[in-house]
């Protein structure tokens, strides 16, 4: 640990360099700039003397890949996953400096990436570097950080179908997560999954007169609208044909876990005058441990400024679904379409396009890799961390489970306020300087648990 905190200043340095390349992934005017990401990191292994090192292409944007198996055959072999690519800035004049001329102000660094995930992977790297410079590594490591995460990491599922054996681990690290407070480390344990559609609905050849066919042909705005609205009832439960059949139940140890977390504290986060949803539940299980469905969008008719009396041919709406335990997005693509059959009327005819699906995710907390981590915690941070559920997806998560057949473990140091993909993102520093010794204790216990 001497070495880690006697560099913090040179580990800070190098935060700021990767954070002035502004790898926006789509975009395409920031090409260049996520060739020189991906270079960029893929340099730092190499400078630690990593055997193995490669800018990977992918049909998007490439894949660093790097190994460290010198530690031996009888160790295990970790996988750590980030992403160099950030989201775009927009809008600017929001910010209060530049978002990729790094800026420190009090106890964070203000920046594009900060949190999301340069920060996370800068993090691991240097807690790498310091058992290197010091020591040797108790364990083998991969690396793979790719960097279309910000656009749905469309290319990587293929990627890691076509390296299976590359790939081969113990477990996969995923730096790309947070904990509850800078004074309250956690470990996430469940992520919710993800089914996303597109509904179309089609009604007359193309758009009329409201004057003059107005009663006389249906609606299509109207019948989505009704659709939509039908998906749901007054209580906050889905309506969706078997939509609830598989879901896991709460266990009242599971209630006991998101019982500390006030509705009070959504309120205030939300923005929002009063809280909805399924009834019987609190705000925190509704919101990262039961099935929800959500409009995102909606488009029909006539959107531009003034006026126009027309009667729009066709509508459309983009709604996602999160998914718990035991529930599958084929198995709700199913439930809709049931649905859809039964209530659209014979004035229009509809389409179903599946956008992106990914199944929910659970890690026992009794495993080798949780309890590890625990300790690494408990011990930088002196208190034992809380396990969360987090309501979003983060579909690597699953491609591991499917893929490589392997779990991942949720261990990164951002905070709830680190406003991620919006203007000023940050990072706690010194959360980042504690991530560095956890992550170097964490791969200690991993190996101590094996030599045990």
């Amino acid at each position: 640990m001497v070495y880690a905190k006697e560099h913090r200043g040179e580990f800070l340095e190098d935060l700021i360099s990767y954070l002035r390349i502004p790898s926006v992934s789509t975009l395409s005017e920031h090409e260049p700039d996520i060739q020189r990401a991906a270079k960029w990191t893929a340099d730092q292994l190499l400078e630690f003397g990593f055997e193995s090192v490669s800018v990977m292409p992918t049909s998007g944007h490439p894949v660093v890949y790097g190994e460290w198996l010198k530690t031996g055959a009888d160790v295990p072999t970790i996988l750590f996953y980030g992403h160099y690519d950030v989201q775009p800035p927009d809008p600017l004049d929001l910010w209060t400096s530049e978002p990729f001329e790094p800026q420190v102000r009090g106890d964070n660094i203000f920046a594009r990436g900060a949190s999301d995930m340069k920060g996370q992977i800068i993090a691991h790297l240097k807690a790498v570097e310091s058992i290197i410079r010091t020591s040797s590594l108790p364990i083998n490591l991969k690396y793979l950080i790719e960097g279309e995460e910000e656009i749905g990491s469309p290319n990587l599922g293929a990627f890691i179908q076509e390296n299976r054996d590359l790939l081969s681990c113990n477990l996969c690290l995923n730096g790309d997560s947070n904990i509850l407070a800078p004074d309250t480390p956690s470990i996430t344990f469940a992520l919710r999954g993800l089914a996303y559609f597109e509904i179309r609905l089609q009604g007359t050849t193309g758009d009329l007169h409201s004057g003059m066919f107005g009663g006389a042909v249906d609606n299509p705005a109207i019948v989505l609208s009704k659709l939509i609205a039908g998906m749901r009832d007054e209580h906050g439960r889905i309506t969706l044909p078997g939509f609830y059949d598989h879901v896991r139940p709460l266990t009242d140890a599971d209630r006991a876990e998101v019982a500390s977390m006030p509705d009070a504290w959504w309120l205030e986060q939300a923005g929002a005058k009063v809280l909805f949803g399924e009834q019987g539940f609190t705000a925190t299980e509704r919101a990262t441990a039961r099935p929800t469905l959500d409009v995102n969008g909606m488009v029909s008719g006539f959107t531009g400024e003034g006026s126009k009396t027309v009667l729009p041919a066709k509508a459309m709406a983009k709604i996602s679904m999160r998914l718990v335990p035991n529930q599958r997005p084929e198995m709700i693509r199913s439930s809709l379409e049931t649905y859809l059959n039964s209530n659209a009327p014979p004035t229009v005819t509809w389409e179903l396009e599946q956008l992106a699906s990914c199944p929910p995710v659970i890690v026992e907390r009794d495993s080798d890799a949780v309890r590890a981590a625990s300790r690494a915690l408990a011990t930088v941070w002196g208190v034992e961390p809380v396990f969360t559920r987090q309501g979003g997806t983060v579909p690597v998560v699953g491609m591991m489970q499917e893929l490589l057949g392997i779990d991942s473990l949720m261990l990164g140091f951002g905070l709830p306020d680190d406003n991620l993909h919006a203007p000023n993102e940050k990072l706690h520093l010194p959360n980042f300087y504690r991530g560095v010794e956890t992550y170097i204790r964490f791969m200690h216990e991993v190996a101590n648990k094996r030599s045990r």
